[in-house]
């Protein structure tokens, strides 16, 4: 049974929004992992509907008395390995098919890196850059307000994501707290530290990204180039951790901008400079280029890490990096997929790739839950630990099998959860 038949044209791309082809995306490679499980229609079908699925509206009061009212939504996809987990973006092309497809990448994220976790997301459809501190604060507890019965520690942990950070985390734990009655850390992950946030959880994205660059290379890192799609909160911290272990970081970009220099950017000075103005626009110590040409670079590798479909069918045959790692979730559409793999590209996918802050999601629930502390060299250690194996176990699945780390990953993660399914059994 076919799940769904993406769009394989320009002309019907255009007809659909991004949150629908990443959707039809994740379909089309759940559809392949069950191919080559030979799962029954019963198990595909459950496999590919959510649990649950929550749209909310969240009116907020702006500072000059006006009251807007935008979307939210909350999906958890599978709970058959434990309880719920995923982020929460704030981004104003959010919307459901987008928040759906990144709850069921999270499932078979958890289940790769050996977690026992399924996959949710949330997200509201704003432009955070839009609203002031109080109006931003304002959002987030009245959208965590509205899916409250649906999350706790024990049911849905959510996390930042695109648009959400520590501070956002601070105000979702305080919402649930207060409705508790008693403090809950463990509600959600990715908190200061001083709210029992874990050391090491704020670059553990990146960080994993570095880990999994590293052992996809053959040979010393030592001078290879890369260039990053995405300067943000993934993106910058891993071009830092990639050119502190060699690599020779020569482009980069963000919403602003794309920078080159093919001697190697200094990427903690860009860093400096992002800070100064908003963004790599008008770095002065490097050429501009346009976004596409920063995926077309000659270069040893490739990290997209901003937003879904950046990698497609119509310039994935000018792609020419010959290792591509992905950052950002979904950032490869199938059709380009295919296109990379007959140009003999090697793609990390995204749910090994960036697992690292789901890692380090878990390990801070668990502090939470335990009431301790780990320092930052045990986080570290198990997510290396975690990453590697995972990372391990996926390239021998490829090289056994003959197919590409994408399929061996989901073929591993997707495997994991319909056993689960298989030993609980169906109730009633």
């Amino acid at each position: 049974m076919s799940l769904m038949v993406p769009s394989t044209t320009p002309a019907a791309a255009t007809l659909i929004s991004p949150g629908r082809q990443a959707l039809d995306s994740a379909l089309f490679h759940l559809d392949q992992a069950a191919d080559r499980l030979h799962l029954d229609d019963g198990l595909r079908t459950m496999l590919a509907t959510p649990r649950r699925s929550l749209t909310v509206s969240v009116p907020v009061r702006r500072e000059d008395g006006r009251m807007d009212v935008v979307q939210g939504f909350r999906v958890q996809h599978n709970t058959t390995r434990g309880p719920a987990k995923g982020g929460i973006r704030f981004h104003p092309s959010t919307d459901l098919h987008e928040v759906t497809a990144l709850a069921m990448w999270m499932t078979w994220k958890c289940a790769l890196v050996g977690i026992p976790y399924g996959g949710a997301k949330g997200g509201v459809s704003v432009d955070p850059a839009s609203l002031s501190t109080r109006e931003l604060e304002r959002v987030t507890r009245r959208y965590v307000n509205e899916i409250l019965p649906i999350i706790g520690p024990d049911r849905d942990i959510p996390a930042p994501d695109v648009g959400t950070d520590e501070q956002t985390m601070a105000w979702i734990m305080d919402t649930y707290s207060v409705n508790a009655g008693y403090p809950v850390p463990g509600v959600v992950t990715g908190k200061p530290t001083t709210l029992g946030g874990s050391l090491g959880r704020a670059g553990a994205t990146s960080r994993g990204v570095q880990i999994a660059t590293l052992k996809a290379l053959t040979g010393s890192p030592e001078g290879r180039t890369v260039a990053v799609q995405g300067f943000g909160k993934v993106g910058a911290p891993a071009a830092r951790l990639l050119a502190d272990a060699g690599c020779r970081v020569v482009a980069v970009s963000d919403a602003t901008g794309a920078v080159v220099d093919r001697s190697g950017l200094n990427v903690e000075d860009l860093q400096a400079w992002v800070r100064e103005t908003g963004g790599v626009y008008g770095y002065r110590h490097a050429d501009a280029l346009s976004h596409e040409e920063l995926l077309e670079l000659d270069v040893d590798v490739l990290v997209p890490a901003a937003l879904e479909g950046a990698i497609t069918a119509e310039n994935a045959p000018r792609v020419r990096a010959r290792l591509i790692v992905e950052g950002a979730n979904g950032p490869t559409t199938p059709e380009a997929d295919r296109i990379l793999a007959d140009a003999g590209t090697t793609v990390v996918p995204d749910i090994l790739a960036n697992a690292g802050g789901v890692i380090v999601s878990y390990l801070e629930w668990v502090q939470n839950l335990q009431a301790c502390s780990w320092s930052a060299g045990e986080v570290d250690a198990k997510l290396r630990e975690l990453m590697e194996s995972s990372f391990d176990a996926v390239a021998a699945m490829s090289a056994e099998r003959g197919i590409s780390l994408r399929q061996a990953a989901h073929a591993i993660g997707v495997g994991r959860v319909a056993e689960a399914h298989r030993m609980r059994g169906l109730y009633p």
